[in-house]
């Protein structure tokens, strides 16, 4: 009977061993698996206060960042707008300074052949060949002038300078008709020269091309001469042969 208590109560040692080396066996597991589970998925309340901070700050430094870049960009916006303004306003301003140049020039030229031409009348009285019309301003002025003048010289070698005698006239205010006038009485329109480009027998003179002959005559006529021609400038150009040279230059000019 002793026998037989003790080994019942043996197996009951045994079962209860067993049952706690499983249990702990089984514990232990659990607490491995808990702790492997939560290093790889923290939950929220597996992150320490301080991973906490740290993130709260990180987002804040990226909020601060994106309003500084936003910042910035307006900045630049606003930097790009008024550099494009500011040379606007540059363009604009040339562009009126350039206007009232013209402007002054343009009344200057006008002043200058009303002056001119004042001082003709005081001295002759009248315009021989008629009046030419400074007040209409320089495009108009070199329109009318430089077609009129190409008519007449058409087929000469100095045919297509009407706008070259047209130009040189407006700035020396004087008439525009006489310059060519006296190409055709000198050298029949350029035909027969006696020096290089030299349509008008001025002087011993040699130009190099038709367009610096042709402002140089003309400025020449305003500079020794007058607003137009004038039985004594026919003295004066021409002594020896004087009173055809006016009749026949004056005729050309009423041509034109």
């Amino acid at each position: 009977m002793v026998a037989l208590c003790v080994l019942p109560m043996l197996a009951v040692g045994f079962l209860d061993a067993g049952w706690a080396s499983a249990g702990s066996h089984d514990m232990g597991a659990t607490t491995f698996g808990l702790a492997r589970q939560s290093a790889e998925n923290p939950s929220a309340s597996d992150v320490s206060p301080d991973t906490v901070q740290d993130k709260s700050d990180a987002d804040v430094l990226a909020v601060e960042d994106v309003a500084e870049e936003a910042a910035l960009k307006t900045a630049s916006s606003r930097d790009v707008s008024a550099g494009v303004q500011e040379i606007a306003d540059e363009e604009e301003a040339a562009r009126l300074a350039a206007e009232e140049a013209a402007r002054v020039a343009e009344q200057e030229a006008i002043d200058r052949a009303d002056a001119t031409r004042s001082r003709y009348y005081a001295t002759f009285g009248s315009l021989p060949a008629g009046d030419v019309d400074f007040s209409i301003g320089r495009e108009a002025f070199i329109e009318e002038w430089s077609a009129r003048i190409n008519d007449y010289l058409f087929g000469s070698p100095l045919s297509g300078y009407g706008e070259t005698f047209a130009e040189a006239a407006w700035e020396a205010g004087i008439d525009p008709r006489w310059s060519p006038a006296i190409s055709n009485t000198e050298s029949t329109k350029g035909r027969v020269c006696f020096k290089s480009h030299n349509a008008w027998g001025w002087d011993q003179t040699n130009w190099p091309d038709w367009d610096t002959a042709i402002r140089s005559h003309v400025a020449g006529l305003a500079r020794g001469y007058g607003f137009t021609i004038s039985y004594s400038y026919a003295m004066r150009y021409c002594p020896p042969n004087y009173d055809n040279w006016y009749r026949d230059t004056l005729n050309q000019m009423q041509l034109i």
